[in-house]
């Protein structure tokens, strides 16, 4: 008789790299340094790489990056341009659109299964938020279309409403979208510490918010804060420089995992991905030093999450 034995909720975990050089020379550093902590998988922060030009890949560049990351043990994925935003305005939406596609294509030149893309955001004053959902909808669909020919999943990342933002989706909000999109190859990035942040300023329960979007998890972002929004609106408290943030625990602070408030414990007991997920620590650079003590916390953490059923294809 053969013993079936259920695929775990995370399988691989690592941490996402330092941006670095524009040029590349000290990706191999970064990855001598994941290689050596012991970890399966980095994100790259194809984001700040300049490999992209008004939506055109920049093939030399590309061709230097793959270098760069060749002949690693490592798995990767990649975090795409924080800019993108599928809800702008209509006149915008294609530039968006062009560079996500771009960002796709580099996802899947350098071997990242996984894409990470920001959900979008509404700031005009007269955009109507239900008509911008849509379009980020339809987009989606679209850009998971070309990702899947590729090999790559685009993961949704739940964000908190920055500066002049009037609209961003909750998770369950975002769990809703990507049901109605319905996509094999357009999932979710749970930022468990966004969560907490976009949860306090709805005045939500992020514990049932993140429950809500589990099932559609294939990729998390983990660090910690203390879940108080912070973005230079009247009533916030005035922060000169990032150091005083993290002095008065304001903001989304990309701690090291037990430095904050978030109740790690039950974002396990309820947070249950589809089998296969990937964990990415996003460590600020100003606590790089804690980067070796946190890669077992990490793993620790990782190893807790329990699967859950699958969504619907």
């Amino acid at each position: 008789m053969q013993l079936h034995i259920p695929a775990p909720a995370v399988r691989a975990s690592g941490y996402s790299i330092k941006e670095g050089s524009p040029e590349f020379d000290d990706v191999g550093i970064g990855l001598d340094e994941a290689e050596a902590l012991g970890v399966d998988v980095v994100e790259l922060p194809i984001y700040a790489w300049h490999l992209i030009v008004e939506g055109r890949v920049l093939d030399t560049r590309l061709k230097d990056l793959q270098r760069a990351l060749a002949g690693r043990e490592l798995g990767y994925s990649a975090h795409g341009a924080l800019a993108i935003n599928l809800m702008d305005l209509p006149d915008r939406l294609p530039r968006h659109e062009k560079v996500l596609a771009a960002n796709i294509e580099i996802a899947a030149a350098i071997g990242a299964r996984h894409l990470v893309v920001h959900t979008g955001f509404v700031r005009h004053p007269e955009d109507d938020i239900e008509v911008a959902y849509s379009r980020q909808r339809d987009a989606l669909a679209r850009a998971g279309d070309h990702a899947a020919s590729l090999g790559v999943t685009l993961c949704v990342e739940n964000i908190f409403r920055f500066i002049h933002a009037r609209e961003t989706a909750t998770p369950s909000k975002l769990a809703g979208e990507l049901a109605a999109i319905d996509h094999p190859s357009v999932k979710a990035t749970l930022d468990v510490s966004h969560a907490y942040i976009r949860c306090t300023d709805a005045r939500l329960d992020p514990i049932a918010e993140m429950a809500a979007l589990a099932p559609h998890v294939a990729h998390f972002h983990l660090h910690d804060s203390f879940g108080r929004p912070n973005e230079g609106r009247p009533g916030d408290i005035w922060i000169y420089h990032p150091a005083e943030a993290v002095a008065f625990g304001e903001g989304d602070l990309h701690l090291p995992i037990g430095w904050g408030s978030i109740d790690w414990d039950a974002v396990i007991q309820a947070v249950r991905p589809e089998p296969g997920a990937v964990a990415i620590l996003e460590l600020n650079q100003a606590h790089w030093r804690e980067l070796k003590d946190q890669i077992p916390v990490l793993q620790a953490l990782a190893t807790r999450f329990q699967p859950g059923l699958a969504t619907a294809a």
